[in-house]
């Protein structure tokens, strides 16, 4: 008897790490596997070492550690999951805003806007870590934003004082150019915005809210927009990826809109709902083509998790029949 393919989607289990799938020609890994051999906490085991991370797509979050509107308000509360649980959903791009920790010269605090969140630099490390000691077939992209407080200079400062002093030298992926998973399987690659030093490494595109690139990424970031506007630069930025699959380029869609005069400042959890169903119907209607979307960061993958659950699932040949 048939099983029907969404049923499919739905069965949940966790496997052991199996041998990664070749690629077909849409850079998608082909048969072999089927949609209950891949489980969220392990999906990138699957893909072969040679998999470029410009050639995947890839769920991430946004403000990832906005988890707590009592760490300042619900317009700056994104999220409801922590970074364990992010990563045990799939989700392997981090969006980490950093400035000063009172009293603490070296260390970062995370915060939204001028809010501490409550956690530290330390507190994000140390639970990617514990995770990729268990996944070691995984990583994690990681945006390290200079957010608040901090001269660009403090921030290059401190975050070299984390690589050289703090016990993370290891953790870290350092290049100027995007890897391929197995290079960089277990590690977190950093993409640092206001960083100055000399260290080669990846550099988030400068510019604010709008379509950003530089020599390693393209970027739609347009946050503080009217929803129609929203609605159509998601669309106009996955078209584009669609249209430049073998630029080397990585793509980064940002999915959510902040609070603003253009939606009667509305809470991000109400915003996600307004913006999230734009990202599934593009992924309904173009799921025969299998061809790799880039980076998409959202609001509350919990909330909708069906979207978030198919990002990372895009990456198989079963998912597009």
């Amino acid at each position: 008897m048939d099983i029907p393919r969404r049923s499919i989607l739905r069965a949940a289990a966790v496997g052991t790490v199996a041998t990664a799938l070749p690629l077909g020609p849409a850079g998608v890994a082909t048969a072999g596997g089927r949609a209950e051999d891949v489980p969220p906490d392990a999906w990138m085991a699957r893909l072969p070492d040679g998999t470029s991370l410009a050639r995947m797509t890839i769920p991430g979050t946004h403000d990832t550690c906005c988890t707590d509107p009592r760490n300042g308000t619900e317009w700056s509360h994104t999220q409801n999951m922590g970074i364990p649980e992010q990563l045990q959903r799939g989700i392997r791009f981090f969006d980490i805003r950093c400035g000063r920790l009172q009293d603490q010269p070296g260390r970062f605090g995370i915060y939204h806007s001028a809010y501490y969140q409550y956690i530290t630099f330390d507190d994000v490390l140390d639970q990617t870590r514990s995770f990729l000691r268990q996944r070691p077939q995984e990583l994690v992209l990681m945006r390290v934003k200079n957010e608040h407080e901090l001269s660009d200079a403090e921030f290059t400062a401190t975050f070299e004082n984390y690589v050289a002093n703090r016990g993370y030298g290891d953790l870290f992926w350092f290049g100027d150019r995007v890897p391929a998973l197995g290079e960089a399987r277990g590690r977190v690659v950093p993409v640092l915005q206001g960083y100055t030093g000399s260290r080669a490494v990846l550099r988030w595109p400068g510019g604010d809210n709008d379509f950003l690139s530089n020599e390693w990424f393209e970027l739609q970031d347009k946050y503080s927009v009217p929803s129609d506007d929203k609605r159509a630069a998601i669309v106009r930025h996955f078209d584009h990826a669609l249209a430049a699959q073998g630029s080397g380029k990585l793509f980064l869609n940002f999915i959510s809109l902040a609070p603003s005069v253009y939606n009667a400042f509305t809470w991000p959890k109400y915003l996600a709902d307004q913006i999230v169903p734009t990202l599934e119907s593009y992924l309904d209607s173009h799921r025969a083509g299998s061809a790799h979307l880039g980076v998409v960061p959202m609001d509350f993958p919990d909330f909708h998790a069906t979207a978030a659950r198919e990002l990372w699932q895009w990456n198989f040949e079963w998912f597009h029949q």
